[in-house]
């Protein structure tokens, strides 16, 4: 946790602020080892981030006071479109993503979705997963998250409209012939398959609907490696 993000309504209008979570609370205090007097970073979600310092610390809540403003990390201009992974890799794929500064995610079905992932428990649990992503990446601003469980209607009906000749769309392909373009001047779509990757049908259609196949190699990578990759090679 390098950052503690606080709820914009948590009193923050006030010349004291309050942690009251009880995750937070122990992280603190077991990791960091937090004492009175010591300088804290604390983010203000949706808004502002700040360098506090710590007024009082008890069981139930840490009393803060802000001492001044602090810059935001700036988001990656990616809109990630992601064929939903099994529910485990879910968490570390949205932590991961939110860490790297990912400004929009959409989830997606394709043919090597099993359908089950979309009764997942851990779906429901996809704020928790940004906020942990934030706290990694002392950031306060989550990305904008939307759920498709149809294929062809989001490739037919949502992806032209998202592609412009300043931000196009890309797919993860092993088998395209063309590279993965590296250090991109604006910003782009990606598209990320399931472990097994998007079948060939799937990969034509996105291809018809304005999709470019770029290939990162002859190595066949796991989800969350390919994506820490790509957004490496493409905002260096």
């Amino acid at each position: 946790m390098n950052i503690v993000l606080l709820e914009s309504d948590q009193n923050i209008a006030l010349d004291v602020w309050s942690i009251e979570d009880a995750r937070q609370i122990q992280h603190l205090k077991q990791h960091l080892q937090l004492n009175v007097g010591d300088t804290l970073k604390v983010g203000i979600r949706h808004g502002q981030r700040y360098l506090t310092e710590v007024l009082s610390i008890s069981e139930q809540q840490i009393k803060l006071k802000p001492i001044q403003t602090e810059t935001v990390p700036e988001k990656l201009p990616v809109h990630l479109i992601l064929a939903l992974p099994r529910p485990k890799v879910l968490r570390r794929m949205i932590m991961d993503a939110v860490t790297l500064g990912v400004e929009q995610i959409s989830l997606i079905h394709s043919y090597r979705v099993d359908k089950s992932y979309w009764q997942s428990p851990f779906l429901q649990q996809l704020e928790s997963y940004v906020t942990l992503g934030l706290e990694q990446a002392g950031d306060t601003i989550p990305p904008k998250i939307q759920l498709y469980k149809r294929f062809k209607p989001f490739v037919e009906d949502v992806l032209p409209t998202l592609i412009t000749n300043e931000k196009p769309a890309y797919v993860a392909h092993p088998y395209a012939e063309l590279k993965m373009p590296s250090v991109i001047q604006n910003g782009c779509n990606l598209v990320v398959g399931p472990e097994g990757g998007f079948i060939p049908y799937e990969i034509e259609l996105l291809k018809k609907n304005g999709c470019q196949a770029m290939s990162l190699g002859n190595r066949i990578l796991r989800t969350e490696t390919a994506l820490s990759h790509i957004l490496g090679r493409l905002f260096v």
